[in-house]
């Protein structure tokens, strides 16, 4: 099935990769509207991050095209934010240096990058550790860095790959309500994988599940929580429902399994 690319401010339309002759990823299709927050999760080794690769065009599909704002971006870079699990902060730069990093790579460092990054930082929390360097900063709070960082390549569209994987129950919590905060701030296109159900569903209006290697769509399970979300959302009777159906695609196979189905409507 292919996506129309009127339908979305990301299109991914009929991507499929094999390096060499092993399948990383099945043909996949995908919309994501402006201003979505869409959740992925799926079996280790279904292809997750290949697919974020794809997107961010450091990897050319052996199959298909990826569009943004209707626009061929296919294997060429620069088009979207992308934030891994590690923070990969450079050590000795200060909270300022570090968000600034795309300037200092690109055009070079002025002095509207540096105002922009004290005030993302007063915005969210870090303003008083502005000059602060990495080894100063909690798992935490290296991981607000790193977010503002990919904020300040000023991209629509953000790629997150498991951002909040390394941190403690309680942070990562307190992370994702930050997050919620961030994207209802700003408004930007997020595309968020994770292993964590609970994440998944906690963050998205949607929740794409993959099947195993060769991963590809298997279901798309609406998100029906109103937001803001709060910790009681975590136990409303529309997460419950979620996270059962997702658990159940997951796991109808034994475990690692995802079984395939046809991906419902958004």
């Amino acid at each position: 099935m292919s996506a129309d690319p009127s339908e979305g401010k990301l299109v991914i339309d009929g991507v499929r990769h094999a390096f060499d002759s092993t399948p990383a990823l099945g043909t996949t299709s995908l919309s994501v509207r402006d201003g979505e927050f869409v959740s992925i999760v799926g079996p280790s080794g279904c292809g997750k991050s290949t697919l974020f690769n794809i997107v961010s065009g450091l990897l050319v599909p052996t199959e298909g095209r990826v569009l943004i704002e209707g626009r061929d971006v296919t294997g060429s870079t620069g088009h979207v934010g992308y934030m891994l699990q590690k923070d990969l902060l450079v050590p000795w730069r200060t909270v300022e240096g570090n968000i600034v990093m795309g300037a200092a790579l690109t055009k070079g460092v002025g002095d509207a990058d540096r105002a922009e990054a004290r005030e993302l930082a007063d915005r969210y929390g870090l303003g008083e550790f502005i000059d602060h360097f990495p080894h100063a900063l909690s798992g935490g709070m290296r991981q607000r860095v790193a977010l503002m960082r990919t904020l300040a390549f000023h991209r629509d569209v953000m790629l997150l790959d498991e951002p909040f994987g390394a941190l403690d129950s309680q942070t990562r919590f307190s992370m994702q309500q930050w997050l919620l905060d961030v994207w209802a701030d700003l408004g930007r296109t997020i595309v968020f994988v994770t292993h964590d159900v609970d994440e998944a569903i906690f963050l998205a209006g949607r929740v794409l599940v993959m099947s195993p290697r060769p991963g590809r769509i298997a279901a798309t399970i609406p998100v029906a929580i109103a937001r803001p979300r709060s910790l009681e959302s975590l136990t409303t009777p529309e997460f419950v429902r979620a996270k059962r159906e997702i658990l159940g695609l997951l796991y109808a196979g034994g475990p690692g399994t995802a079984r395939p189905r046809e991906a419902t409507a958004p």
